[in-house]
C-alpha cells in the first residue's frame, strides 16, 4: 500500500482537516431529505446535483493527494493540483460535453464533472496514468500531464501563462464563420467555448490581447460565444493579486457581461454560474465569470509556501477549504449523514489508491520514436494525392470570371500574381478555407497578394482582423480546431516574432500533447526576408527565421519564384488538411514583383501559372545547371536569383561552372538531397541571407558533415549578426552578388587558374 505523506506536509494537514470536521461534528442530526428537492428556497440546485458535485470535488482532491504521495516514490511526475479550486466543478456540470473547453491546469473538479457526461470514461484511472507519464494515458500518450478528452471536447494544452486564450477566442468566433460555409461540426449551433485561467494569468499580455480581441469582435456585433472563467485565488505562485483587482478591471467592461460567483460555496455559486452560461449561450457574446476560490497546498509539490506566507495565513486559507463548506451543506440540508460523508470520502480514497497501484505499473514511453510519433504525422501518398486533386472545371471558370481569365492562360507572371491565383484556386477547391489578417480583405494585403479574394469569397471567408499577431494566430487555431482550414497572413516576418509562442507553445504542440486526437491545421503566409527597397528598416526587412526552424513539428517553406510558390502552396495546404500540419510559408517580399533576372526586360524571373494538378512534393528542391561539378551554391529565397546571376559571371569570367541548389523547404531540411548535391561537386558555397549565427547555413553544413561520404571544400556567405538598417546601408549587412563571386573564386582558386591558362 502506498505510504502516507509526512505530517509536516500541508497535504496531510488538509486531508486531516476534512476528517476532523466529520469526527468533531456536534450539530444535531437533520431529517433526511429527498435529493430531488432544491437545496434551499433561493437556489435551483437540487440535492442530487449537490451530492454529485461533492463527489467530483472529493475525486479531484484525492487525485491531488495521490499525486504527491506517488511523487515521493518517483511514480508521479506532476504535482500542480486543483485543491481550493474545486468550485469549478460547477462549470463542468453546467456546460455541455459539446462545448469546447480550454482549461487552466487547476481544473480537476471540472474534468471530474465533464467526464460524467456521455460517453463514460474512467476519469480517476486515466488521470493517474497521466500523472505517471504512462504510454497508456488516453490523453497525451504519456507525453505530459494535461487535462483533455476528445470525447468531451476538452483540448489538451500546457498553457501556464494564458497562451490558450487567443485560440479560445478564435474558436468562439470561428463557430459561426465555419458553420456558414456548410462544414459539418460536432459543436451544436448554440455551443459556447469555455476558457478558464487564473487571476495572475489575467495580467499577461497574451490574456490582455485575447480579452481585447473578444471585446473588439463584440463591439462589432460579431458572435463571440466565449465564457471566460477567471478562477481568482488571489495568488500567482508567490505574488499576491491586489485585493479587488479582477473585479475592478472587469466588472465595468461594456462589451462583456460580468458575473461573479462563489467558488467556495457551490450552493451560493450555482445559480450565478448557471446564469453566466445561459447568458453566453443566448447572447452569443463574451461573458466574464469571476469565480472566487482559494489555493491550497501551494503552487505545486515543490513549492514551500512558508517561505512567502505566514503560518496563520496558510491555516486561515485552509479553513476556507471548499470541501469543508460542501460537506457542511450536504449534512445541514439533510442530503447526507456524517457516516455517508465519511464513507464517500474514504471510498474515493480507496478507488484512487487502487487505480494508482494499477496505473504506476503500466509501461511508459520507451523510445524517441514513440515520443515524436504524434508530433508531425505525414503520409506522403495521401498528401500528394490531395495536393493534385482538382475541382470541376466550371467552378474554376466561374471563380476567375471566364475561360480567358484562367491564370494558366495569362502567360508569364510574377511571384505575387501567381500566389494570388493559387489562393483563388485553393479557396475554390476547399470551401472550408479562410483567408484573414491585417488589411487582407478590401485592400488585398500590403502587397496585394490577396487582391480580389474578398470580392469573390465575401466577408465570411476573407476578412480583416485587428492589428495583433497573437489574435491572428489564435484565430487560425480556433478555425482549425472546429473544422476549418485557415490561411492567415502575417504582414511581416518581424511581426511574427511578437506572437511566436502561438505556434511554438500552442499550435505545433496540439498533436503532440493530444496524441494526434486534436489538430489545428493551418498555413501561415508571412511576407519575409530582406532586400526590400523603398520601405525597409528592421520591421520590414527581417532575415531571421531561426525561431521558426526551432519549433518542433513546424514546416517552413520558402519559394523563390512564382510557379514554385503556387505548387508549394498546394502541397502545404494538402499537408494541413490531410495531416493536420502547421506550416509557415515564407514569401520573399523583394521577389513579389520581380520580373527580370539578368537585365531589364528579360522577364527571366516571370513564370507561367502551373496547372492545378502540378505540385512540388514536400522536401523536394530545385537544381539549376545540374551537370556542373566545380561548385554547388546551396541557397533559398532571395539567394536563388542572386546565385543565378553570380553563376553567369563565374562561368563567363572565371571559367567556374556552378550548379544552383534551391532548397525550397527550410524545415525540416532534406538532408539527403543536400548531401547528394554537395557530394557531386568539388566545392560548396552556402548562400544564406539569414544571420551568420543561428541561420539555415549552419544546419546545411552540419548535414553535409554528417552525411557526405566525401566532404567538399565549404564556405559560407551570410548576413551579418545585426538588425537590418534603413536605406542603402541594408546592403552592407546582407549578402551581395559581389560577395558570392568573391567567395566562389576563393573556393575554386585552382579551377579558376586552370581555366584561365
Amino acid at each position: 500500500m502506498l505510504h502516507r505523506m509526512a505530517t509536516f506536509n500541508r497535504a496531510e494537514v488538509v486531508d486531516k482537516n476534512f476528517l476532523k470536521l466529520i469526527d468533531r461534528w456536534d450539530e444535531p442530526p437533520v431529517a433526511p431529505r429527498d435529493v430531488s428537492e432544491t437545496v434551499t428556497p433561493t437556489t435551483s440546485m437540487t440535492g442530487e446535483e449537490l451530492v454529485a458535485l461533492f463527489e467530483s470535488q472529493i475525486v479531484s482532491r484525492h487525485l491531488d493527494l495521490i499525486a504527491r504521495a506517488l511523487r515521493v516514490h518517483n511514480a508521479s511526475f506532476y504535482t500542480i493540483g486543483s485543491s481550493g479550486h474545486e468550485g469549478n466543478a460547477l462549470v463542468g456540470r453546467l456546460t455541455r460535453a459539446s462545448d469546447p473547453a480550454m482549461l487552466h491546469y487547476r481544473s480537476g473538479a471540472f474534468m471530474a464533472e465533464r467526464t460524467k457526461q456521455p460517453p463514460a470514461s474512467d476519469f480517476i484511472y486515466e488521470t493517474i496514468l497521466s500523472l505517471a507519464a504512462s504510454a497508456d494515458d488516453p490523453v497525451s500518450g504519456g507525453r505530459h500531464k494535461v487535462w483533455g478528452s476528445r470525447a468531451h471536447w476538452v483540448m489538451p494544452q500546457t498553457s501556464t501563462i494564458a497562451s490558450h486564450l487567443p485560440k479560445a477566442v478564435g474558436a468562439a468566433i470561428a463557430l459561426g464563420r465555419v458553420r456558414r460555409t456548410g462544414v459539418q461540426m460536432d459543436v451544436p449551433p448554440d455551443g459556447i467555448v469555455v476558457c478558464t485561467f487564473g487571476d495572475a494569468s489575467l495580467n499577461h499580455s497574451t490574456a490582455v490581447g485575447a480579452l481585447n480581441a473578444a471585446r473588439w469582435s463584440a463591439f462589432q456585433k460579431i458572435p463571440t460565444p466565449i465564457l471566460f472563467v477567471c478562477e481568482d485565488n488571489g495568488t500567482g505562485i508567490s505574488v499576491r493579486t491586489p485585493p479587488a483587482w479582477v473585479d475592478t478591471i472587469k466588472r465595468h467592461d461594456p462589451e462583456k457581461r460580468y458575473f461573479d460567483a462563489d467558488g467556495l460555496d457551490i450552493v451560493e455559486g450555482y445559480d450565478r454560474v448557471k446564469a453566466a452560461i445561459a447568458c453566453c449561450r443566448k447572447s452569443r457574446m463574451p461573458v466574464f465569470l469571476h469565480l472566487r476560490v482559494v489555493r491550497l497546498l501551494g503552487h505545486a509539490g515543490t513549492d514551500l509556501e512558508a517561505a512567502y506566507r505566514t503560518m496563520s495565513d496558510i491555516t486561515e486559507t485552509e479553513a476556507r477549504d471548499p470541501l469543508l463548506q460542501t460537506a457542511r451543506r450536504v449534512i445541514r440540508h439533510g442530503f447526507m449523514t456524517l457516516t455517508q460523508v465519511r464513507e464517500l470520502y474514504e471510498g474515493v480514497r480507496k478507488r484512487v489508491q487502487a487505480a494508482a497501484e494499477k496505473a504506476i505499473k503500466r509501461p511508459r514511453l520507451a523510445s524517441a520514436a514513440q515520443v515524436v510519433k504524434a508530433l508531425a504525422p505525414f503520409d506522403e501518398d495521401v498528401v500528394n494525392t490531395e495536393a493534385r486533386r482538382t475541382v470541376d472545371a466550371e467552378l474554376r471558370v466561374t471563380a476567375f470570371g471566364g475561360e480567358d481569365k484562367l491564370p494558366e492562360a495569362q502567360g508569364k507572371r510574377t511571384l505575387s500574381v501567381n500566389l494570388n491565383s493559387a489562393l483563388y484556386d485553393l479557396m475554390v477547391k476547399h470551401p472550408e478555407t479562410f483567408v484573414f489578417g491585417e488589411d487582407v480583405a478590401q485592400k488585398g494585403g500590403v502587397y496585394y497578394v490577396t487582391a480580389g479574394l474578398h470580392r469573390q469569397f465575401k466577408s465570411t471567408r476573407v476578412f480583416n482582423t485587428l492589428l495583433d499577431e497573437q489574435t491572428i494566430l489564435g484565430m487560425a487555431q480556433g478555425i482549425g480546431l472546429v473544422g476549418g482550414l485557415p490561411l492567415p497572413e502575417i504582414q511581416y516576418l518581424a511581426y511574427f516574432h511578437n506572437a511566436c509562442d502561438q505556434l511554438r507553445g500552442e499550435a505545433c504542440s496540439t498533436q503532440f500533447f493530444s496524441n494526434d486526437q486534436f489538430r489545428n491545421p493551418m498555413v501561415v503566409r508571412i511576407a519575409s526576408l530582406g532586400y526590400q527597397k523603398g520601405f525597409g528598416g528592421h520591421f520590414h526587412n527581417d532575415n531571421s527565421i531561426t525561431a521558426l526552424r526551432d519549433i518542433p513539428g513546424l514546416v517552413v517553406a520558402c519559394p523563390s519564384r512564382g510557379d514554385d510558390a503556387a505548387m508549394m502552396l498546394r502541397t502545404c495546404v494538402a499537408m494541413a488538411k490531410a495531416c493536420g500540419r502547421v506550416v509557415a510559408f515564407l514569401e520573399p517580399i523583394a521577389l513579389y514583383k520581380t520580373k527580370d533576372l539578368h537585365e531589364e526586360g528579360d522577364e527571366a524571373w516571370s513564370f507561367e501559372y502551373p496547372h492545378p494538378k502540378q505540385t512540388i512534393p514536400f522536401g523536394m528542391g530545385r537544381v539549376y545547371f545540374e551537370g556542373a561539378t566545380d561548385l554547388a551554391i546551396i541557397t533559398y529565397g532571395n539567394g536563388v536569383p542572386m546565385a543565378l546571376r553570380a553563376a553567369k559571371t563565374l562561368r563567363e569570367e572565371h571559367g567556374i561552372h556552378a550548379r544552383i541548389v534551391d532548397l525550397r523547404w527550410l524545415s525540416p531540411l532534406n538532408e539527403s538531397f543536400i548531401a547528394t548535391q554537395a557530394s557531386s561537386c568539388d566545392a560548396v558555397l552556402v548562400l544564406d541571407e539569414g544571420r551568420r549565427s543561428g541561420g539555415v547555413g549552419e544546419a546545411i553544413i552540419t548535414a553535409m558533415v554528417e552525411r557526405c561520404e566525401r566532404m567538399p571544400r565549404v564556405k559560407r556567405v551570410t548576413g551579418v549578426d545585426t538588425y537590418i538598417p534603413l536605406g542603402p546601408a541594408a546592403n552592407l549587412v546582407l549578402p551581395q552578388e559581389a560577395d558570392v563571386i568573391e567567395a566562389a573564386t576563393a573556393l575554386c582558386g585552382r579551377k579558376r587558374v586552370a581555366a584561365m591558362t
